[in-house]
């Protein structure tokens, strides 16, 4: 699992199991990432990870929920739904998408990345 933390509400989300998500995890071992996210076409807020990750594109119309990787580099939260080839990061488990679409807002904002207790753990062990 993944936290993002948006205006002071903790996102829960549930990793995929694939090599972009496995990059993502391996990157926030190192540490929180803060990623600075624009709102695009009232569906989705977008920000850089800063770095090239891989990708795992399939044609997909995402859903309220759904994270996904876009042109290897960005993070994309999706609260409505567009139709488009992207990678799949994870879904968002603890929020409606009304509650969602409440937390996000209609600006910009500044979404902050760590993975959950167990998968810090999990990245330690010998």
């Amino acid at each position: 699992m993944m936290n993002i933390e948006v205006n002071g509400t903790d996102i829960q989300v549930k990793l995929y199991d694939n090599s972009s998500a496995a990059a993502v995890k391996e990157l926030l071992r190192k540490g929180p990432l803060t990623i600075p996210m624009k709102d695009y076409a009232k569906m989705e807020k977008f920000g850089s990870f800063g770095v090239q990750l891989p990708t795992n594109d399939e044609h997909i119309t995402t859903e309220a929920g759904d994270v996904i990787l876009s042109e290897g580099n960005l993070l994309v939260i999706y609260y409505a739904p567009n139709t488009w080839t992207f990678t799949r990061l994870g879904k968002i488990q603890n929020l409606s998408e009304s509650e969602l679409k409440k937390v996000l807002g209609t600006g910009n904002i500044t979404a902050t990345l760590t993975l959950s207790d167990d998968e810090t753990k999990e990245g330690t062990r010998e």
